[in-house]
């Protein structure tokens, strides 16, 4: 029996600020990843028009969100992505591009490594893990490998290396139906491998909760594991984690401009609501500063254990912001 997410929590999430604008810019992926919870991949053709991209900026020049977080789908495949992340480093915030990595090293989007560096963007990779078979398992045949040249060629621009404030993150997500590991012990892990095998640096690992929407989720009930896996989610609740989950301080903007708290929410179509506008075109900064979070039992992929976000386990996000680390 799966006990609503509502009914455990003693009141409603309520937002508290923004600090960061996550800007999806787009479905399209040159690969189709088994974990993936947007179903991105090379036949999607939602793209975010570049109107909305430009609104986007002017909100970013009138209001101090500190950072900016675009993903995808893969965002290089977007054609204005260039030109957007120029327009975005001269506004001087904290800039981040998730990327799936392996379109670094393909003759069309070879330019980005370099673009990223001249505009100090903060790369984050995804990397399910360092055995081959798993992380092929879950990305496709010969990923490994096209990874690993392709953080070699970040290292080359100074990406993850000390003194040259390039910031490389990897991402990993548990290639079954359970829960990550622990953050430090897996980036220990990490570091060391791929240090002693290929020469590469890197700054931290984001580990991160597969949620049971999209791929995931198919896969799941494919493999008659849903049930299992939203028990061990119920059962590793932290209402701890309530405090610091990413939708208290993240706004997510799709593809169409519609506004929703969290990147999860946005392909379960749950826009932000209770009066708060659904749209970019309508932006409001007290409203959506301060407004009630949509929920639904995915958010239990949160808020179990040592909890979930886009910038790894929260528990390891609050020890970083006390021990000053950067992330």
């Amino acid at each position: 029996m799966i006990i609503p997410f509502e009914q455990m929590i003693p009141r409603p999430l309520l937002a508290d600020g923004i600090e960061t604008l996550q800007i999806n810019v787009g479905y399209r992926c040159n690969l189709e990843c088994r974990h993936c919870h947007i179903e991105a991949g090379p036949n999607r053709h939602e793209l975010m028009p570049e109107a909305l991209m430009m609104t986007c900026l002017q909100i970013l020049k009138e209001n101090p969100i500190p950072s900016i977080d675009i993903t995808g789908g893969s965002p290089e495949m977007h054609s204005a992505l260039p030109w957007f992340l120029e327009e975005c480093g001269t506004l001087k915030r904290r800039l981040q591009v998730r990327t799936n990595g392996v379109i670094l090293i393909e003759n069309e989007f070879a330019v980005f490594p370099d673009l990223y560096a001249r505009n100090r963007v903060e790369v984050v990779v995804s990397f399910p893990h360092v055995d081959l078979k798993m992380t092929d398992r879950q990305r496709g045949n010969g990923v490994y490998f096209k990874l690993i040249e392709a953080l070699q060629k970040l290292n080359e621009r100074g990406y993850g290396q000390k003194e040259s404030g390039l910031i490389l993150n990897l991402v990993h997500n548990p290639s079954g139906a359970y829960l990550p590991g622990s953050q430090s012990d897996l980036e220990n892990h990490y570091r060391r491998v791929l240090k002693e095998k290929f020469g590469i640096a890197f700054n931290h690992l984001f580990c991160i909760t597969n949620m049971p929407i999209g791929r995931y989720l198919t896969y799941l009930r494919e493999s008659d594991n849903y049930d299992e896996y939203m028990a061990t989610l119920i059962n590793a609740f932290n209402p701890i984690n309530l405090e610091s989950i990413m939708c208290k301080k993240t706004l997510s903007v799709a593809w169409d401009g519609k506004l929703y708290d969290c990147d999860f929410n946005q392909i379960l179509g749950m826009t932000v609501n209770h009066g708060a506008p659904e749209n970019i075109s309508a932006f409001d900064l007290p409203k959506l500063s301060n407004r009630q979070i949509v929920t639904g039992n995915h958010c239990y992929g949160c808020t179990a254990g040592a909890g979930s976000s886009c910038a790894g386990a929260l528990a390891e996000i609050e020890q970083r912001s006390c021990t000053g680390k950067s992330l």
